[in-house]
């Protein structure tokens, strides 16, 4: 963890034990590791992005859970403030986000997508979408039906204890 990279209050880093006697369980969890990882790193390369993993992270936060101050924003993409502030300034620099007095605070300020970022992120979302249905269209049927009933599951593994 770099001293940039701070987790989130209600996400604590702790080790998590699983049964060490399971050499399956262990396999399973290797194997998926490594090929969602890898699967990740191929969808962020064949995209292009033009745009560095955490501000298109913050545009998906702020899209999700916006208006949002920059402290919350920080906190939600476990990072420092002024961290999240030199992100923010990067958004703002290509016109991908707003940011509006808060009414409650007359100090704070509220950051919004703007219209360009709703456009950039579909657009992000919409091509990362075509190649992984690409990949899956190099799949046979029977594979593609095994992806479609792990979904679930895999879905589950997202959820938070």
């Amino acid at each position: 963890m770099t001293a940039e990279h701070v987790p989130p209050p209600d996400h604590p880093v702790e080790t998590v034990e699983h049964d060490p006697e399971d050499p399956e369980l262990t396999e399973e969890a290797t194997r998926l590791r490594l090929a969602v990882g890898r699967l990740h790193r191929r969808i962020r390369i064949d995209g292009g992005d033009s745009l560095p993993p955490l501000q298109l992270s913050a545009l998906v936060t702020i899209a999700m859970h916006g208006p949002l101050r920059l402290s919350e924003l920080a906190r939600r993409e476990a990072v420092t403030a002024p961290t999240m502030s030199r992100v923010l300034g990067a958004l703002d620099d290509q016109g991908l986000v707003v940011r509006a007095p808060d009414p409650q605070d007359a100090r704070g300020v509220l950051i919004t997508l703007s219209d360009a970022g709703r456009v950039r992120l579909d657009e992000i979302r919409t091509h990362r979408t075509a190649l992984v249905a690409r990949r899956l269209q190099r799949l046979d049927a029977e594979q593609r039906a095994v992806i479609r009933a792990a979904l679930p599951a895999i879905e589950a593994l997202l959820e938070d204890e």
